[in-house]
């Protein structure tokens, strides 16, 4: 049985309290929501912080308010099921609530929330096993080594960012609130991650994700696509996430296609929205944005499925994905 390192725990009340007990523990401490993510890593030796600070008791972060016409705040403590059954996301972001639907199992909805979800670790087949096993292959890049084994002769490490939500987040042109002890500010969510599997987070030490803020839907449609071994509890080793602003004759007028899973963050390719933004949506030109997708996905072995295999995949599901908005 895999057990906790020991740590201490503590609850603060306020963000104003959760903040500067981050900063008075320094490096060796972590905040915590569900716990979905950390508790396991910590059980694996993957991350081992000494202070371990909730903030399930910071009441501003279980908010949501907003709507279509005015935008949506979403606190980064509200929990994944939360997020799926709350009628106004439901009516006004059906994408949000339908992609935290495909997160893992009811269970860990309950438990997981969005933030946790955004700022989910990159995932890797030889990263996320037990200490004795990575002892075995001695270690990687992302912990405790000095190799990466799914790309030896690369000094970067290939980690994948598994999020649901991150593609979505980015898809939509949302924004997060960081706030710190010294800082308070808005980050958009496609500057929120960073291609690198170790660093994968422009996240200053210290912060704590507070709220996610969804721009007014001003008539965009948008769709998520998941690939999985299983219909649930699998991290996404391909999604696809297209938001699409059409005009009442059919033309595009703008456009976010969002490949995850294939990298160690999200990926935009703008290429496919060039092909599509100023002509209608028509077989063609679905069938040329899922190419440009296809060209850009890069996966590596580093996750579940032949990574050529997840590769030829791309084309299908982003023509899934555009073909579901044109419908």
């Amino acid at each position: 049985m895999m057990r906790l390192p020991k740590f201490s725990y503590r609850v603060p009340k306020k963000i104003s309290d959760a903040v500067k007990m981050m900063a008075d523990s320094g490096p060796e401490a972590s905040f915590v929501a569900g716990g979905t993510d950390l508790y396991p890593n910590m059980k694996r030796r993957q991350q081992t912080p000494k202070t371990v600070i909730s903030v399930t008791r910071l009441r501003e972060l279980h908010e949501i308010r907003g709507d279509a016409a005015t935008g949506m705040i979403i606190g980064a403590s509200v929990s994944l099921t939360d997020l799926c059954e709350h009628p106004v996301v439901k009516r006004d972001y059906p994408v949000v609530a339908s992609a935290a639907r495909l997160i893992s199992t009811p269970i860990l909805r309950n438990m997981g929330t969005i933030g946790g979800n955004l700022l989910l670790d990159t995932r890797c087949n030889y990263y996320d096993q037990n200490y004795e096993w990575r002892k075995g292959v001695n270690f990687c890049l992302k912990k405790d080594g000095d190799i990466c084994w799914v790309a030896p002769s690369s000094p970067k490490c290939w980690a994948v960012q598994s999020s649901d939500l991150a593609p979505v987040m980015v898809a939509l042109g949302a924004k997060v609130r960081l706030v710190s002890t010294v800082s308070d500010r808005m980050v958009d969510a496609s500057g929120l991650y960073n291609d690198d599997g170790i660093d994968y987070l422009h996240k200053r030490p210290g912060e704590l994700l507070t709220e996610i803020h969804l721009p007014p839907r001003n008539g965009v449609r948008a769709v998520y696509k998941k690939l999985r071994r299983r219909g649930s509890f699998d991290f996404p080793v391909l999604g696809i996430a297209a938001a699409l602003d059409i005009a009442s004759d059919g033309v595009v007028r703008d456009a976010k296609l969002i490949l995850g899973g294939v990298a160690p963050s999200p990926i935009q390719v703008r290429e496919a929205e060039e092909l599509l933004i100023g002509r209608p949506l028509d077989i063609d030109c679905i069938k040329a944005a899922a190419e440009a997708c296809y060209l850009k996905a890069r996966p590596l072995d580093n996750t579940d499925f032949v990574m050529g295999w997840r590769k030829q995949v791309t084309r299908p599901f982003v023509a899934r994905a555009l073909e579901e908005l044109r419908g």
